[in-house]
């Protein structure tokens, strides 16, 4: 489970800690995972905590402000969604990664150990991520192959 957990998390630079505002006890779990994550992932890593289910005001279990309380302590970001109703869900994305952005164009920009700068690839240009044959190869080989 511990190999998993570290390969799923390795690289991330960004996490939504989704919890269900009907529920408390999703709540509370949510500083646990939180924990697993931080000690999986780069301390820069971009977290926005998320209490879904907004739009059924008459059985919430956990209110905004707690929301915002254990987003504040913890500094993430925080928000409310629905995702039934589509509110706030393509917000709550594009928040994080604007977050995203705004670090790695941060990172960049500044100088390496070598003190060089890394670029940018410029508006337009094309990044190449490999060949087709690249990607098939990768898919034959699977997660666990020695």
């Amino acid at each position: 489970y511990r190999a998993i957990t570290s390969a799923y998390y390795r690289g991330a630079v960004g996490a939504l800690l989704v919890y269900d505002v009907t529920r408390h006890a999703t709540f509370e779990n949510c500083e646990r995972w939180l924990k697993e994550l931080r000690d999986h992932t780069d301390p820069n890593i971009v977290v926005m905590l998320i209490g879904n289910k907004s739009d059924l005001r008459h059985l919430v279990a956990v209110s905004t402000q707690d929301g915002k309380d254990l987003a504040e302590r913890e500094s993430l970001y925080f928000m409310e969604t629905s995702a039934l109703e589509s509110t706030n869900v393509e917000d709550a994305f594009a928040e994080v990664l604007t977050q995203i952005y705004h670090i790695v164009s941060k990172k960049a920009v500044e100088p390496g150990e070598d003190g060089a700068a890394a670029t940018l690839p410029s508006k337009g240009e094309k990044i190449n991520i490999g060949n087709k044959d690249d990607v098939s190869a990768l898919k034959r080989i699977g997660c666990c192959s020695n």
